[in-house]
């Protein structure tokens, strides 16, 4: 037997394992570097989140991926680079934060790694033109990972959804269901990423079925806006967005698109939610000349009205309803206020609440999905509405 896949077979079988889950999101803020102990699988999963670390990109990184990032027309060379390129420096990082913690890679069993969205393209978004079925694309190769470290590393997860049927994300639900199910509250796990999303999950009597759907856009119009108008990475603790008023008639144009009113679950992502997708709205709302500040104001409000909506149509309805937030706009802070405005009669908290860091939440769900994959089993998650009962996330080991 391989001597790799022995070793995958042994750490199958032990009662815990220490995996680090890898989360970089559309934001391009940096990696986030999760340590986590999680033992069993299935429903007596426990996590035990052990070191977190957020190491932020450069600013050339940032501009390489950039080039190649939810646009339709790209240099193919730069993204075959940027494959390798974007694995060879997630391992660089990972192994600076394993020397800054003063731990050995050889005592960790595997690496989670998420990788960096490049495109992703549910049916839903196509124009027409092609029969593509759903897809999705994450760049950083695995084996570059895993050969740099040392370490197994589990990557591309999003496949497997799409191949059994799903739009490959969002995948939080199969972890979030796993760890966070209450027996008397319905909770609605909220992340505020570039892409907002939540998880419902049922108190643990109830007959509903838990879910994660994309809401719509939490800080990447926001962020983009920034970056084009001001030369920011983002609205630093909505300071702009605090400077401005918000404008009602380009509100409802950003609001007037069909996929608000599509069923749960859905999904979107910067391919739709873009510059592009602001101009319009100004220009049919006859807003091209607001202030940079109110132009804030107003996607800063957009983002609470899309989430707010999301939940309240999901709320109606049940008892004991709490919101956990986790994600870059949990710091936020006009952001959060103007969420709880929309929400008055809903309790909202930081994930902190829960035991686990908002920051590293993504990363960790990243860990659980390893897991289920190398311990764990498909029959686990068949309580997921309309989002396939599998194990995903393919192995690459370093020799």
């Amino acid at each position: 037997m391989n001597l790799q896949i022995e070793k995958l077979y042994r750490l199958s079988a032990k009662p815990s394992r220490k995996i680090i889950g890898l989360m970089s999101g559309t934001s391009l803020d940096g990696l986030d570097i999760a340590l986590c102990e999680i033992r069993g699988s299935g429903k007596q999963t426990t996590l035990a989140l052990e070191r977190f670390v957020t190491i932020p990109y450069d600013d050339l990184f940032r501009s390489q991926i950039r080039e190649i990032f939810a646009k339709r027309t790209i240099d193919q060379q730069a993204l075959c680079g940027l494959h390798a390129h974007v694995g060879a420096v997630h391992a660089q990082l990972i192994n600076m934060a394993l020397a800054t913690w003063g731990i050995a890679g050889e005592t960790i069993d595997l690496i989670a790694s998420h990788g960096q969205t490049v495109y992703h393209a549910p049916k839903r978004i196509l124009d027409g033109s092609t029969s593509y079925p759903n897809s999705t694309l994450q760049i950083g190769d695995a084996d570059h990972i895993a050969r740099h470290t040392g370490i197994i590393t589990l990557a591309d997860f999003r496949q497997k959804h799409i191949a059994a049927g799903g739009e490959g994300a969002p995948l939080a639900a199969y972890g979030d269901y796993l760890l966070f199910a209450d027996e008397v509250e319905n909770r609605i796990l909220l992340n505020i990423g570039g892409i907002s999303n939540f998880t419902y999950i049922p108190c643990r009597n109830s007959e509903n079925q838990a879910y994660a759907t994309d809401l719509g856009p939490g800080n990447t119009l926001m962020n983009q806006f920034m970056k084009s108008a001001l030369d920011q990475e983002m609205d630093e603790h909505g300071a702009e967005a605090a400077r401005g008023t918000v404008d009602e008639r380009l509100l409802q144009a950003l609001l007037d698109d069909s996929f608000f009113s599509a069923a749960f679950p859905k999904t979107t992502g910067p391919e739709v939610f873009n510059l592009e997708y602001l101009a319009r709205a100004q220009e049919l709302s006859g807003t091209s000349d607001l202030r940079t500040a109110d132009i804030m104001a107003t996607l800063n409000q957009f983002s609470a009205v899309v989430m707010a909506n999301g939940i309240k149509s999901q709320a109606e309805g049940l008892d004991h309803v709490a919101v956990y937030v986790s994600g870059g706009g949990l710091h936020n802070p006009v952001l959060m206020a103007a969420l709880g405005a929309l929400l008055p009669t809903i309790s909202i908290q930081g994930f902190d609440v829960l035991g686990v860091d908002p920051d590293a939440k993504e990363a960790c769900l990243f860990a659980v999905l390893a897991n289920e994959t190398v311990a764990g089993a498909a029959e686990h998650v068949t309580q997921i509405k309309d989002s396939p009962a599998v194990c995903m996330g393919k192995v690459s080991f370093p020799y």
